[in-house]
Parts: structure tokens; C-alpha cells; sequence
């Protein structure tokens, strides 16, 4: 009995691995440096975390899940998730727990093994986005630069205090701290 309860939390711990790591928004936070230097070794240790999580709280629900996983993220990659993954993170994570904890380890295994090659698949589509990301900054920098032209004669002829539709202008000082403690930076008006 001992040796299938190990069975199971190793296999749980597998599974927690394969989640996150097929996860995009971790795999992207990873791969840009989100959270630090040290964001390999902040990924390693979300996996204990979350296996630790499951182990010390019984009966969890996937809202409980979704809200710890957000919390590390946020917390620890600077990142908030907002691509609408984590209630399919977390449904995931707590499937596997319940299937670990019915002792099902080789259907586990299985399923880890098909995240193993998304994982793969997902860093390729990251490739992707990104060379077209970078064929579009510059068509968007082109763009820019004719908008410059375009609207330099007219907020000349607008008054101080006023935007070129006509109504007043709310200043806001680039780098205020909003009342829920974010700075929102936002871009100069010319």
C-alpha cells in the first residue's frame, strides 16, 4: 500500500511538471525572463509548490487552484494571466490529483506523455508569433510615422487642455500609480 501511494505522488508530480510545463503562459514567462534572473529555478520550484499544495489541503476546489496559480504567477513571473488558461490549468491539475489518489498511475503516465509533445508544439507556435510580431513592428513604426504628420496640425490648432475631439483633457501623469498600486505607463500624446 505504501509503495502505490509513492507510485501515485511521483506520478502526480510528474503530471503537475508536464501541466505546467505545456502551460504557454509559463513557457513564455520562462523564456522572456519574467520574474528575474533566477526564473528557471522559479518554475522548478511552482512544480513542488503546487505539489506540496495539493498534498497539505484536502479536498480542493478548482477556483482554489485557478487563485493559487494566479497568485504565483503574478507574484512570481510578474505576470498576470489573462488568455483564459488557468480554469484549464487547473481542472487539469486537479483530474490527475483525483486520478492519482484512485491510484489510475498508467493513465496518468499516458497523459503525460501526450503534454510532453504539446510542450513542443507550444514552443514552436511561440517562434511564430514572434517573427510575425517582429514583421509587424515594422509596418506599425511606418504607420506611426505618418500618423505623426497627420495629427501635428491638429493639435496645433486645439487649445491647451483639450484633445483634437474636442473635449477636456484629464491629465494624468505618465507613471501614476493607479488606486490598486499598478503604475500604468502610457504613451506620450504628441
Amino acid at each position: 500500500m505504501a509503495a502505490r501511494s509513492l507510485d501515485s505522488r511521483g506520478a502526480f508530480y510528474e503530471a503537475i511538471q508536464a501541466v505546467l510545463g505545456s502551460w504557454p503562459v509559463l513557457q513564455i514567462a520562462v523564456e522572456n525572463g519574467f520574474g528575474g534572473p533566477h526564473v528557471q529555478e522559479k518554475a522548478q520550484w511552482m512544480v513542488g509548490a503546487v505539489h506540496e499544495y495539493f498534498l497539505t489541503n484536502a479536498d480542493l476546489e478548482q477556483s482554489e487552484v485557478e487563485e493559487t496559480l494566479q497568485g504565483i504567477m503574478n507574484d512570481e513571473f510578474d505576470t498576470m494571466v489573462e488568455d483564459g488558461s488557468l480554469p484549464t490549468i487547473a481542472q487539469q491539475l486537479c483530474t490527475f490529483y483525483s486520478q492519482c489518489q484512485r491510484g489510475d498511475v498508467s493513465g496518468v503516465k499516458e497523459k503525460i506523455a501526450q503534454l510532453s509533445q504539446k510542450k513542443y508544439n507550444v514552443k514552436a507556435n511561440v517562434q511564430e508569433v514572434r517573427a510575425h510580431e517582429e514583421e509587424e513592428e515594422g509596418s506599425e513604426e511606418e504607420d506611426d510615422e505618418a500618423m505623426d504628420c497627420e495629427t501635428s496640425t491638429t493639435t496645433a490648432s486645439t487649445a491647451p487642455g483639450t484633445s483634437a475631439s474636442g473635449g477636456h483633457g484629464q491629465k494624468s501623469e505618465e507613471g501614476e500609480p493607479e488606486a490598486d498600486g499598478w503604475t500604468v505607463v502610457r504613451r506620450k500624446k504628441k
